[in-house]
């Protein structure tokens, strides 16, 4: 008489979401649009300090317009973070058309004190803005306020935190600044994210990274 065949053994069947990795969102860094105070002007450094203070406290110039690049950016974005300066802030409030915005201190501009130059020597603020930025960066010049190595540690705590906002696979979008943009997607290519769109640093310009 031949053996009966041995009962079947059913598989145990996982769910989907065991067998398919979430590819993480892309993170988005941009700089917020056109502030309304004025570069049209020569200062000294003690003047530029004073110019300084109030570019941090003042908005938007009236009248632009967003890219529309960027209002579909927002409208694809999971997520969305801004910087709590008003620049900041009217950049979200122009460009998000009323969704959730979590503004966070985390992303404010890194410091810009200018070194102290003699009373004849008058520059626009944008060059300004480069030598205290090279005297911030290089001598560690910062009269009490952020310096560099506060700045890189805070840079990395925002890199990690929108990692993990990313993981979800969601877009995530930034509205913050200039230079500290620049601090945060160097620690994003550390971690092994890829810059995939490069619009610069202008107002209103966006940097695209990815995990590939």
């Amino acid at each position: 008489m031949a053996d009966a065949p041995a009962p079947s053994k059913t598989e145990p069947v996982l769910p989907r979401a065991a067998l398919v990795s979430v590819r993480p969102g892309a993170i988005v860094l941009t700089r917020h649009g056109e502030p309304a105070l004025s570069r049209k002007c020569y200062l000294t450094s003690d003047q530029y300090r004073d110019w300084w203070a109030r570019y941090e406290v003042g908005g938007l110039r009236a009248g632009q317009t967003p890219p529309p690049e960027l209002l579909a950016t927002a409208e694809g974005a999971g997520a969305i973070y801004a910087s709590t300066r008003p620049r900041a802030q009217e950049t979200a409030a122009a460009i998000c058309a009323g969704r959730e915005v979590m503004s966070d201190a985390l992303f404010i501009e890194a410091p810009l004190p200018p070194p102290h130059f003699p009373a004849w020597f008058k520059l626009p603020p944008k060059y300004w803005g480069a030598v205290a930025r090279f005297w911030w960066h290089v001598f560690n010049h910062h009269e009490g306020q952020e310096s560099r190595a506060e700045a890189e540690a805070r840079s990395e705590a925002a890199a990690r935190a929108l990692i993990a906002r990313a993981q979800s696979g969601q877009d995530v979008l930034v509205l913050a600044h200039g230079y500290f943009n620049h601090m945060v997607g160097r620690r994003l290519r550390a971690d092994g994210w890829s810059l995939v769109h490069n619009q610069g640093f202008k107002y209103w310009s966006q940097r695209r990274y990815e995990k590939r």
